[in-house]
């Protein structure tokens, strides 16, 4: 049995904790709050072995195979690096840290300690999300040239996206998705960006929008935000047809249009429970192959990352305490 540890008892550990439940070599064997009295809850609530009301002693836990960092941004570098110390392997929830540097100092310190960490950026992992680049890569839609993503939510009044404290906007919350989207099929060639935002009461991103050039011509164009609703799809054209994504956080299915015909609908796996499996499953995979890092979402790709979100920001004017 593969056991994992979660650090944070929010709605985010009850969607990993559905999502391990019915497999049969993965269990949530451990939760940890800063309340015992919550942690006793949320363990007797989700039928978890082990509860511990702080996080220090639950790093210590010698059963544990893997600590998930489920609190919000602002402590994912603090929470990641003392499991690290410990000798645990890190899933650290997106957006792995608050800046670039904090990123690189816990992948730096994870791999002079021979660890594994990677990024619980979902979207990454699921089937669905790598059967899109084969379909581009089969050539149905021609030559891929422009994609476009979107993802809104109505959260204006939620904490972890107006205080700065928190690593609050919309930006390293929703943000993320669509810059992991393009960068998962239009690649890292990237000669230009342009971005425009709105800031909120609290100096915080509530939405954006961001266009991207890249060196063989093809373009992104990304919006995300905190004060709306909408359809959160990613569309894919290419020169003789395109691609859509019904949503780009958590795809369940998948339109093929070759000159404006429909020609193949794929849907989500039978037995996808709700998508944060796919993750942990990864994590098993590396950990048991003795790999500090997962193919899927290179330490590379996620440092890349927070720089450009640690450069959107900078263009923005929003600055977190723990900005260096």
């Amino acid at each position: 049995m593969f056991r994992t540890g979660i650090i944070g008892a929010g709605w985010i550990a009850e969607k990993m904790v559905q999502a391990l439940a019915p497999l049969h070599d993965i269990e949530t064997h451990a939760i940890a709050s800063r309340s015992i009295e919550k942690a006793k809850e949320f363990a007797l609530m989700h039928n978890i072995p082990k509860a511990y009301g702080s996080y220090e002693e639950m790093v210590v836990d010698p059963d544990i195979d893997l600590v998930y960092i489920a609190t919000p941004h602002s402590h994912h570098f603090e929470h990641a690096m003392m499991a690290l110390e410990h000798g645990k392997p890190v899933l650290v929830e997106k957006a792995f840290t608050a800046n670039a540097s904090q990123a690189e100092e816990l992948i730096n310190t994870a791999r002079s300690k021979g660890l594994f960490i990677t990024e619980a950026i979902w979207t990454r992992y699921m089937p669905l999300s790598h059967k899109v680049k084969e379909i581009m890569e089969s050539g149905i839609i021609g030559e891929p040239r422009i994609l476009t993503a979107t993802l809104c939510y109505m959260m204006e009044h939620k904490e972890r996206i107006v205080r700065a404290d928190l690593c609050g906007g919309a930006l390293l919350d929703l943000g993320v998705y669509a810059l992991n989207f393009a960068r998962m099929y239009f690649g890292t060639d990237i000669t230009r960006t342009v971005s425009n935002c709105h800031l909120g009461p609290t100096g915080m991103d509530m939405h954006e929008c961001i266009s991207l050039s890249y060196a063989d011509g093809k373009m992104a164009n990304l919006q995300s935000g905190a004060l709306c609703l909408n359809d959160r799809q990613g569309i894919i054209s290419g020169t003789e047809g395109y691609i859509r994504i019904d949503n780009i956080n958590c795809p369940e299915c998948i339109e093929v249009w070759r000159n404006y015909e429909l020609v193949e609908r794929i849907t989500r796996p039978e037995e996808m429970i709700n998508g944060y499996e796919y993750q942990v499953i990864e994590c098993k995979r590396c950990i048991e192959a003795g790999l500090t890092e997962s193919p899927m979402m290179p330490h590379r790709e996620t440092i890349d990352i927070m720089k450009q979100m640690d450069s959107l920001r900078k263009e923005w004017g929003i600055v977190y305490p723990m900005d260096k």
